[in-house]
């Protein structure tokens, strides 16, 4: 019996202190006269019901979590606490749980004008998390919300000073471009974003074979100028081989021989007889 009330006189010489605590807190937030009867009427109604008062002033929030409380409307200390256990004084004390971990949501698909007039559409995904407990409950008054609907304006913003070259080709600077505007326009709120990424741009039909056709003809036509050049250096070098062989009429023999061992190993049954030109032109002269 001796030790339950030496324990329970030392739980309440540590609640004492935790009151002592808030009172001062009070004090500080500037409460005036009637807070300050409000806040010492809570206290009384804690200690006339303690020990049972204890669980309903005694709150963990987690790691990951912080907790901002308001006395009397008033944020305590101008800052949050956690993470672990804090205390609150019930009927004047209230408090909200921020939650600290990173938060991606995806971006609806946007139907964006470009620069040079063409239709779009183009959807992403952000990454953010609260930076500043207190500034994302005291400034503004659901900041996910906010960022969500503040992402998709960005986006329409961005994309719409681009034409469809550049958003086509460079993904990655109109994402680092995003996450500077969006992380200036939530720093009142507490908000950090992390990272901006540009998921899919979608164009429409016509378009889609506008560009094949035009990409069809650039292949074509740089097709057509190789063939050409081919045709041109092919020429050249039977030129030059025709005159090497003039010089030498055994070198044209050698080139019939030649040819002739070339179709024979096909194994196929045609047989070519070469005729001199000289001998032909002799018939035609005589017609």
């Amino acid at each position: 019996m001796t030790h339950c009330v030496a324990e329970w006189c030392g739980m309440n010489s540590q609640y004492t202190h935790t009151v002592r605590n808030r009172l001062s807190q009070a004090g500080s937030a500037g409460l005036g006269c009637c807070g300050w009867l409000l806040v010492l009427f809570s206290l009384l109604i804690t200690l006339l019901t303690f020990p049972v008062s204890i669980f309903m002033c005694i709150k963990i929030v987690q790691e990951y979590e912080r907790a901002v409380i308001f006395r009397l409307g008033r944020i305590i200390d101008k800052k949050a606490k956690g993470p672990g256990i804090f205390f609150v004084l019930p009927c004047t004390d209230s408090f909200v749980k921020v939650d600290l971990r990173t938060v991606s949501f995806n971006i609806p698909p946007q139907e964006i004008l470009t620069k040079d007039s063409v239709t779009v559409s183009v959807d992403g995904v952000v990454y953010f998390r609260v930076e500043c407990p207190v500034s994302s409950v005291a400034n503004v008054s659901n900041a996910d919300s906010s960022t969500r609907l503040l992402a998709q304006t960005t986006l329409r913003n961005v994309l719409g000073t681009k034409n469809l070259a550049e958003l086509l080709s460079d993904r990655e600077g109109i994402s680092h471009s995003m996450q500077a505007t969006l992380d200036d326009a939530t720093n009142h709120w507490g908000i950090k974003v992390e990272r901006v990424e540009i998921k899919d741009v979608k164009l429409p039909q016509q378009l889609q074979r506008a560009m094949a056709a035009e990409a069809e003809a650039s292949r074509e036509a740089r097709a057509k100028v190789i063939a050409a050049e081919g045709e041109m250096n092919a020429s050249r070098a039977l030129k030059e081989a025709s005159l090497i062989i003039s010089e030498s009429p055994a070198a044209l023999q050698l080139r019939y021989l030649q040819t002739l061992s070339h179709i024979a190993a096909e194994n196929n049954s045609t047989v070519i007889f070469p005729l001199p030109i000289e001998l032909l032109q002799q018939f035609l002269q005589r017609k």
